[in-house]
């Protein structure tokens, strides 16, 4: 299964122009859409849930067409889940590569 490159995602230490903060995870995320190379900035509050690796790599994003199926084979670093109701979203592992695989619903 292939998928089609979405943005590229790098954890940020400092506060980022336009961030949008998920209290849930405790992480605030600025919109690959507003950049001219589509760069996604994240940046993690203490105690933030999410893995180590989502915290401290950068990783390539696709969309695929069933995201389940696309993790298969892969070490997952975090299962499938809804972000909202139309995207779904899983982290993998590629040797060295992290990889967030997206599912438009």
């Amino acid at each position: 299964m292939t998928g089609k490159y979405d943005h590229f995602g790098v954890p940020a230490s400092a506060e980022q122009e336009n961030e949008t903060y998920f209290e849930g995870i405790k992480t605030f995320a600025t919109s690959p859409d507003d950049h001219p190379y589509r760069i996604e900035f994240l940046r993690f509050e203490e105690g933030c849930p999410l893995p180590n690796e989502l915290q401290t790599m950068c990783h390539a994003a696709f969309v695929v067409e069933d995201v389940t199926e696309a993790i298969k084979g892969y070490k997952v670093v975090l299962e499938p889940f809804d972000v909202t109701e139309n995207l779904r979203c899983a982290f993998v592992m590629d040797d060295n590569a992290l990889i967030e695989l997206m599912q438009v619903l």
